[in-house]
Order: C-alpha cells, then sequence, then structure tokens
C-alpha cells in the first residue's frame, strides 16, 4: 500500500469499548440494513430525483431519535448526533453516503431485488454506501443516548453523485461541511474480497471535466472549398491534434488525458457544412494539471482555429477535483479496520492503485482533511466479473456491516484531531 507518514500523537485510535460490545450493536441491525439496501436496489432513483430514498433515510433517522434536514432542493439530507455536553466548537466527525443511481438497465435476473424501474439500477453501490451511513448513524445514536459518544458527528446523504459536477456542491452550499473537522466515505470496489478495504495516500481518483468544441464558417460547395471556411477538416484536425499539442503544453507528472467521444459535422457528401462539433473528457491525475488545463485548450483551440480560419466556441464544464486522500485520515481507517477486523494477523487491509474515474467527494475534501476508502464487496471465490456502472453488478452483502462497523468505530474511539 501506499502508506502515509506515521500518524502524529493524538491522532490514533484507543481502545475506548470492547469490540464485541460494538461487533453484537452492528449484527443486530444486519438483517435491517441489508433489506434496506435491498428496497433501495429495488427502487433505485438517478441525481436530484432521491425524493422516495431520501424519505425512507428521514423517516429511519427521526425514528433513531435524530432530526435529520432535507437539502433545499427536496433530495439529500444531513442529521447531526451532537452528545450532551459537547463544548461549542468542538470539530464534527462526518461520514458521507451517496444515494443515486445510474441510467442504465439492470441486468441482474436471478436475485429477489433486482430493480422494478427500466432503465434505472444501483450499479455502483449507492444503495450500499447509503446502508453503511444508516446503520453507523443507528449505531452512534444509541452510543449518544448512553454516553459512550464523545465526539459529534454528522451523517451525509448526498444525492446526485452521478451529475457532474456532484451533489456534494449541493450539501457544501447548505452549510453541509460547516464545523467538520475530518470527513470519511467508502465506495464499494468489485476487486476487493469482502472483509477488506483498500487505501491509498494522496490522489486515489482523477480529476474530470467534459467540453464541446464548437466550430462555425461559411460553408459551401465541396467544389470551391477555398471560398469556404471547411470545417470538416477542421474539426478533423483539432480531433488528431488537439490532444497532442495538449500532452505536449502539460506536465507528463500530472497525467493529463483528452480524449474524444463525439464528432459531428456535415449532411451531405458535397457539401461543406457551416457548423461542427467534437466533444470528449479531459481526466488529470494532479489539482495543478486540472487548473491549469482549461487556459491551455482555450490557446491551443484559438491557435488551429485560426489556421483554418473557423469561428470557435469552447463548452468547458468542470467536473470534479481528483480526491486527494489525507494521510492521517488514512492511517485512522488503516488501524480501525485492522483493530475490528485483522485479528490473528489477518489481512484486512490492501493498497489500491489510482483510478482515472471521477468522485465528486473530492469537493469536501477542499474544506476538511479526510478520506475515501475501497471497500470490498467480492465474494470469497467469485470470478465473475461484476465491475462497476455494469448492468450484472451486485455485492456481497456482508460488506454493510462492515462499512458500518469500521465507520462506528471510527467516531466511537478516535480522539479528536
Amino acid at each position: 500500500m501506499n502508506r502515509p507518514e506515521p500518524a502524529q500523537p493524538g491522532t490514533t485510535l484507543a481502545a475506548a469499548r470492547p469490540a464485541a460490545e460494538l461487533r453484537a450493536r452492528v449484527r443486530r441491525l444486519e438483517p435491517e440494513l441489508i433489506a434496506f439496501r435491498r428496497d433501495l436496489h429495488r427502487h433505485p432513483e438517478l441525481g436530484r430525483q432521491e425524493f422516495r430514498t431520501t424519505g425512507l433515510i428521514r423517516d429511519r433517522l427521526v425514528a433513531a431519535g435524530l432530526n435529520p434536514r432535507v437539502l433545499p432542493g427536496g433530495t439529500g439530507l444531513i442529521a447531526d448526533i451532537v452528545p450532551a455536553g459537547t463544548a461549542p466548537g468542538t470539530g464534527i466527525l462526518a461520514f458521507r453516503a451517496d444515494i443515486d443511481a445510474l441510467p442504465i438497465d439492470d441486468a441482474k435476473t436471478d436475485v429477489p431485488y433486482r430493480s422494478t424501474v427500466p432503465g434505472r439500477a444501483h450499479a455502483c453501490g449507492h444503495d450500499v454506501h447509503t446502508s453503511v451511513v444508516l446503520g453507523a448513524a443507528l449505531v452512534l445514536a444509541d452510543a449518544a443516548r448512553t454516553g459512550e459518544l464523545r465526539r459529534p458527528v454528522r451523517l451525509v446523504f448526498q444525492p446526485a453523485e452521478e451529475v457532474m459536477p456532484g451533489g456534494a456542491l449541493d450539501v457544501i452550499k447548505a452549510d453541509g461541511m460547516d464545523g467538520v473537522e475530518r470527513i470519511f466515505a467508502v465506495h464499494c470496489d468489485p476487486k476487493v474480497e469482502v472483509g477488506r478495504i483498500a487505501l491509498r495516500t494522496g490522489a486515489i481518483t482523477s480529476a474530470c471535466d467534459r467540453l464541446v468544441l464548437h466550430l462555425d464558417g461559411p460553408g459551401g460547395h465541396t467544389a470551391r472549398p477555398h471560398l469556404t471556411t471547411d470545417l470538416v477538416t477542421a474539426i478533423a484536425r483539432m480531433a488528431a491534434d488537439l490532444p497532442a499539442a495538449f500532452a505536449r503544453r502539460m506536465d507528463p507528472r500530472w497525467g493529463v488525458s483528452l480524449v474524444w467521444g463525439r464528432i459531428a459535422s456535415g449532411s451531405a457528401p458535397n457539401v461543406i457544412p457551416q457548423h461542427a462539433e467534437l466533444e470528449g473528457t479531459v481526466r488529470c491525475l494532479e489539482l495543478d494539471g486540472w487548473r491549469e488545463a482549461p487556459d491551455v485548450l482555450h490557446d491551443l483551440i484559438a491557435k488551429l482555429a485560426e489556421t483554418y480560419r473557423a469561428k470557435w466556441t469552447l463548452d468547458y464544464h468542470r467536473g470534479v477535483p481528483p480526491v486527494v486522500n489525507e494521510a492521517v485520515s488514512v492511517v485512522l481507517l488503516e488501524e480501525a479496520m485492522t483493530a475490528r477486523f485483522g485479528r490473528g494477523g489477518e489481512q484486512v487491509v490492501e493498497g489500491t492503485e489510482q483510478s482515472l474515474g471521477g468522485e465528486d467527494f473530492s469537493w469536501y475534501l477542499e474544506h476538511a482533511p479526510g478520506a475515501l476508502a475501497r471497500l470490498g464487496v467480492r465474494a470469497p471465490g467469485d470470478t465473475s466479473v461484476r465491475d462497476l456502472h455494469q448492468g450484472r453488478f451486485d455485492v456481497d452483502e456482508r460488506a454493510i456491516g462492515i462499512g458500518a462497523e469500521l465507520f462506528a468505530a471510527l467516531a466511537l474511539e478516535a480522539h479528536g484531531s
């Protein structure tokens, strides 16, 4: 694993409660949490349409004695657990779950919790993330009543993670990061066996932006290209030349990648069109490169467009920066996981590579340190391919209890940083 520097004094875990007692509490909740996950899986909702999902979470938190606050858009919610006697200004420990589904069909036919909504599926594990944080919330609400919870905790159930630039910005705009000292999240990983998590210090996901390039000019007959702006040639040269020129202008250590996904122009073989479009994504492994990319692209496009006498506009849609895991937060996750599940020297924490996928958890890390862990959901011995964003995606549901116990342990056993 890409290991962090050792944690500073006061940031590691203390043995504050018997592991067996917490384990028993989580296990009592597991049937309910699995049933909750299956309900969400049967009724997936897209980003900022998660009204039913939000209502289910809200009702269960209210039943647990909490006072959740639904976000202004009507989907997603925040709930705080503040122990009696908490001093004003005490830093909050936050746990985030994303609650939206994907616009794809559920291809599973052999499970009773298959999606009932055509073209909608929880194929990224957000139903699991939600159930994990809900489980931690129920344990911690009970611990606050018995005086065992010694620091305030915030539960963030976020909408629209799959809708760039992400529902994390909705949470932040609603003051969801005010007072947060540290924040954690998990993301299902079908390559990691259930009972384990995968960690990485530093960037664990990529920045991801979307761009649409528009070229315009006077069209005409293909017999007289010299009297026109030949947009087909111009857009073809843009598609071929921009990625290479862009790469040469950016520091190669930033891992910048410009890839096109759509090109469109023209409607007849003997007519030079008046409009052309090129659409793609920019991905980047480092924050510096992500910040510099738009200016570099504008400069390169301007030079190429001038060569072909084309007018141009660039719609550059900011997506998300990379998720950069903070070292101390990674240590806290590693120690909590090892203490809870690594008895007898069993390896329960492994390293992981940086993904080129985007994840809007990154926005939270611009306000407080934290870390995203990859939660193992692959059943032992399962050799089937159940990758993220595929209709066959599914999980070993034991991962829900493991994630809930991990988060509860972090809140109950961690000292403030």
